[in-house]
């Protein structure tokens, strides 16, 4: 049996990306972190 190939690093972020933007849960919970890391910076 061929073993399978390892992907490369952009292979795996952009199968994740694709993952994310199909997910809105996860897209809302990313955008919410950001507020806060944002707001911090703010004061």
């Amino acid at each position: 049996m061929r073993k399978p190939r390892k992907r490369s690093f952009q292979e795996l972020v952009l199968e994740n990306k694709m993952q994310l933007l199909k997910d809105r849960e996860a897209i809302e919970k990313i955008e919410e972190r950001l507020e806060k890391k944002h707001l911090k910076k703010a004061r």
